[in-house]
């Protein structure tokens, strides 16, 4: 027998579980959370870059060439995070939701 919280669960992933397994959806769903963590590296970056540029070059020992780099591999990161945090979590639901419907299917034929 299934708790209504269970149940509540099976009737959202059945209808959400097809619209969120595409790939353009974990992007969107999981950029919030993957910003968190890229913005302030990319703020930070920049506002020595911008406002401290002597002491970036003194410091860093680079060309200027080099933060368009850093700012490409944050995107990527950014995105990277983005989408396998959100496939991770499609995944534990629907383990979650695979292992209710067995259950549910084992207390019906009981």
């Amino acid at each position: 027998m299934l708790s209504e919280k269970e149940e509540a669960f099976l009737a959202y992933w059945e209808q959400n579980r097809i619209p969120f397994s595409s790939t353009p959806s974990k992007l969107v769903r999981g950029m919030p959370m993957a910003m968190m963590f890229g913005l302030p590296i990319l703020l930070s970056v920049l506002v020595v870059y911008l406002f401290f540029p002597d002491w970036y070059t003194k410091i860093s020992a680079t060309t200027s060439g080099t933060f368009g780099v850093v700012v490409i591999a944050v995107f990527i990161a950014i995105l990277f995070f983005s989408y396998f945090r959100m496939h991770f979590k499609w995944e534990m639901n629907e383990q979650a939701y695979l292992e209710l419907k067995h259950k549910k299917q084992g207390a019906a034929n009981s």
